[in-house]
């Protein structure tokens, strides 16, 4: 019965592990900013390899998404909030 109720009001059971971790990287890149006041982070950056890697893949993505690139990874919103930054 209660599961029939959270389908009920759409609840989702499936968790998107992608979306979360573009979240926790976009968070880092925040943080990243804050202190040094710059989105462009090392690619061999020491303190967090995985950032410089992740913010070198979505340059990446977002130049294939500008072509029309329907399979770029990227979506207006994410490329939204990469620009707020």
């Amino acid at each position: 019965y209660q599961i029939q109720l959270l389908n009920k009001i759409g609840f989702e059971w499936k968790i998107d592990h992608k979306f979360e971790t573009w979240n926790k990287k976009y968070q880092e890149l925040v943080n990243y900013v804050k202190i040094f006041g710059h989105a462009r982070v090392p690619a061999r950056f020491a303190d967090n390899p995985a950032l410089g890697t992740w913010v070198s893949a979505q340059r990446k993505f977002h130049k294939n998404f500008k072509k029309g690139n329907p399979t770029c990874n990227i979506t207006e919103e994410r490329v939204q909030l990469l620009n707020k930054i």
